[in-house]
């Protein structure tokens, strides 16, 4: 992260160590709050894309509720859980995520390679931002 844009690094990590030194990063409108839970996004979307490249069949509910229960469900309270459950009633179906998501590009292995690329691209990036986030504390905020 920091190699890419130290700008944009330095300025990350100077807001989160801000709000962390001050008890500010716990409110709910706090910028570590919303950096972590983007990061905890990003973790769930490409738990998903994980599952989708193993296996172009997978059921896409199993893969929503398999990302969920890796990466989002320990931080969820009651009322996220719940919300959870009726947002996983919008999840579409295999072919359709898969046609949105392949573009033009029709050939299913290749399609599992652009996965990987971006995957791999990716996954040091959130290590990364993990590794800050427990610098500062932050990667155990639940949601309120």
């Amino acid at each position: 992260m920091q190699e890419s844009n130290p700008t944009l690094y330095s300025n990350v990590v100077e807001i989160l160590k801000k709000e962390a030194s001050e008890g500010t990063s716990r409110k709910v409108t706090s910028s570590s709050k919303a950096f972590l839970w983007l990061t905890r996004s990003l973790d769930f979307a490409v738990n998903i894309l994980e599952l989708i490249e193993k296996d172009v069949e997978v059921n896409m509910e199993h893969a929503v509720e398999e990302a969920y229960e890796a990466t989002l469900k320990p931080w969820h309270g009651w009322i996220s859980s719940t919300a959870y459950r009726v947002a996983l009633k919008l999840v579409p179906d295999n072919k359709t995520l898969i046609d949105i998501l392949k573009s033009e590009v029709e050939d299913r292995e290749a399609f599992k390679d652009d996965i990987k690329t971006f995957t791999s691209l990716l996954l040091p990036l959130l290590d990364e931002i993990h590794s800050i986030l427990e610098t500062y504390e932050l990667d155990r905020l639940k949601a309120t």
